[in-house]
């Protein structure tokens, strides 16, 4: 080894996680560069072994995180081991991976990215193709049975889908990352459609399917669930009911997360083969939570979190909060510049009586102003420099009776979450 490489080698061996996130910002040109040819050649290079573990992948335009979380506390509730990838963070780098329910520590996230750095030589990659070859090391090393690896844009090209899924779900397919993925549903729906393989089991959560999808489904010739046929739900306010094949239940409570996810989550555990029951799903619902997603900080006045940053996401968001009974609603909302803001936007303009409008300080990031101009039609429309005196002043201004939402990007969720764990 040169001399130069070996003084690196010795100094990031001491670099703590944040000096490698740094560098794995700094060592390719571009955030986003799709293509698999790169991260193939540095994975074969690791010579992993996954043929002993089942892998799930999951994609979809939103819903992955919560359906995820959901088949992971379903499995270890069943004493299973399983580990999940998932992205991106809220505030600890280290939630991008969970191994039996619990983050890794930092000196294991450190070594394997020293692992990666060695295994890539010269070969260029985006700060995620590196997080997910350091996640799938991290992994292999583990004794997990069941790894979930959820996708972080598109599936066709993206870096997790150098793993052959043994079972892939597609948890709901809508218009975001049009500039990647093409700019109709249609076309979305080939580039999750990729993570198909030939004859295994895969789960479409999305309840309208485009003939693009279904048709790679028949293509590939896999044994395909769909939501609405194979399996169902209906969720009131007060209670869930879900049936596939081989169950029915009745007066579930409401689970925590998205409906159409968690019957998504419940066909996949069916497929595994987890032994359903009311009480085991009572369980299950129970205990699965994900940060930022329908979290509910305190009660008078409710505040909620979610991350939902596109109209599919915020379509949910107004029905859910529209069957909730408050005085007010006060929306305290941050978006990134090239996400749909009007149409994001506009699902909650007859739901939300006051909106908070705050700049979003971060790359990409769009200022107040930008979306203050799309909310021509609301009702009270205030704009803050920051997060945290939009949030700030929401708090100050609401009754006991009223209920705020934050929403609009992860960025803004982990903004209210740090802003509240310092308080």
């Amino acid at each position: 080894m040169h001399k130069n490489s070996l003084q690196k080698a010795a100094d990031q061996a001491a670099w703590s996680i944040e000096q490698w996130l740094v560098y794995l910002s700094e060592i390719h040109p571009k955030n986003i560069e799709m293509g698999l040819e790169r991260v193939a050649l540095v994975f074969k290079r690791m010579e992993l072994d996954f043929s002993h573990k089942t892998v799930i992948t999951v994609a979809g335009t939103n819903g992955k995180g919560t359906t995820c979380a959901m088949i992971e506390q379903a499995l270890l509730l069943q004493k299973k081991r399983v580990a999940v990838f998932s992205s991106p963070h809220l505030i600890d780098y280290r939630e991008r991976l969970r191994v039996q329910g619990k983050m890794l520590t930092p000196e294991a996230h450190c070594a394997a990215f020293a692992a990666i750095e060695h295994a890539r030589g010269d070969t260029s990659l985006t700060y995620f193709e590196f997080g997910t070859l350091q996640a799938l090391y991290l992994m292999a090393q583990s004794d997990c049975d069941y790894l979930l690896l959820e996708v972080g844009l598109g599936g066709r090209l993206d870096a997790v889908n150098i793993i052959d899924a043994n079972i892939a779900i597609i948890t709901s397919i809508d218009l975001d990352h049009q500039e990647w993925l093409g700019t109709t549903r249609e076309a979305i729906a080939v580039e999750k459609a990729g993570i198909f393989r030939p004859n295994i089991p895969v789960i479409i959560g999305e309840p309208s399917p485009p003939n693009s999808l279904i048709k790679a489904a028949a293509e590939l010739n896999v044994k395909a669930a769909w939501q609405g046929q194979g399996f169902s739900f209906v969720s009131t306010p007060t209670s869930f009911t879900w049936k596939n094949d081989q169950y029915h239940f009745e007066n579930l409570p409401v689970p925590f997360i998205p409906a159409q996810n968690a019957s998504t989550a419940l066909q996949a555990l069916s497929i595994i083969g987890v032994t359903l029951s009311q009480n085991f799903i009572e369980q299950v619902f129970a205990q699965t939570r994900l940060s930022g997603r329908r979290q509910i900080l305190q009660i008078n006045p409710t505040i909620m979190l979610d991350v939902a940053h596109n109209p599919h996401a915020t379509r949910l968001l107004a029905n859910d909060i529209a069957a909730l009974s408050h005085q007010r609603v006060i929306a305290v909302v941050a978006m990134l510049g090239d996400k749909d803001i009007a149409k994001s936007l506009e699902p909650l303009i007859e739901v939300v009586d006051e909106w908070y409008c705050a700049s979003l300080t971060v790359p990409r990031g769009a200022p107040a102003a930008k979306i203050v101009s799309v909310l021509s039609q609301a009702n009270l429309v205030l704009d803050f420099a920051s997060v945290a005196s939009a949030f700030e002043a929401a708090c100050k201004n609401a009754q006991k009776e009223d209920f705020i939402v934050v929403f609009g990007s992860f960025y803004t969720v982990a903004e209210v979450l740090t802003l509240v764990e310092e308080n």
